[in-house]
């Protein structure tokens, strides 16, 4: 397990970029080309910097699903499908309780609201966009744009 800490690292990714409704729902709207590249670059650019991750825990929407499974790739960790950060208000902390560092998997507004609860800072999730909490610190807020670059950087 990455933490022995009572409070683990909670790792915030907002979904890829996808298509608009297709006539089938919100919930069945998939990534689009870009957002398999942004997922794919949030999971290649953590493993680069070292980010151990414990559990992944997704929206059961498609398009986090989604972005869940190709971040975790190179993580090699597994996706869990999670009803309430698809559909419900939910609390991170309480979601990871026992699972160590955590990445969570979901949408805005519930992902900027969860970052402004747990550090109360105002921030605004880009799709792709990741953010790193630690305690009651926002860590890092890193955008699709940096992941991308860190994704393709050198080895560390």
């Amino acid at each position: 397990m990455a933490s022995n800490r009572l409070r683990p690292v909670i790792y915030l990714l907002r979904h890829g970029d996808a298509e608009p409704d297709q006539g089938h729902g919100d919930a069945a709207r998939r990534l689009t080309e870009k957002g398999e590249a942004q997922a794919q670059a949030a999971g290649l650019a953590m493993a680069k910097l070292g980010i151990d991750v414990d559990t992944c825990l997704a929206s059961p929407r498609v398009r986090a699903f989604d972005t869940a499974t190709l971040a975790c790739r190179p993580l090699g960790v597994k996706v869990e499908v999670v009803e309430a950060i698809g559909y419900d208000d939910y609390d991170s902390l309480e979601l990871a309780a026992g699972r160590g560092d955590t990445l969570i998997v979901g949408h805005e507004p519930d992902m900027s609201a969860e970052v402004a609860r747990l550090t109360g800072a105002n921030i605004k999730m880009k799709k792709g966009g990741l953010a790193i909490i630690k305690g009651s610190q926002l860590q890092a807020l890193l955008r699709p744009s940096e992941l991308a670059g860190i994704s393709h950087s050198g080895p560390r």
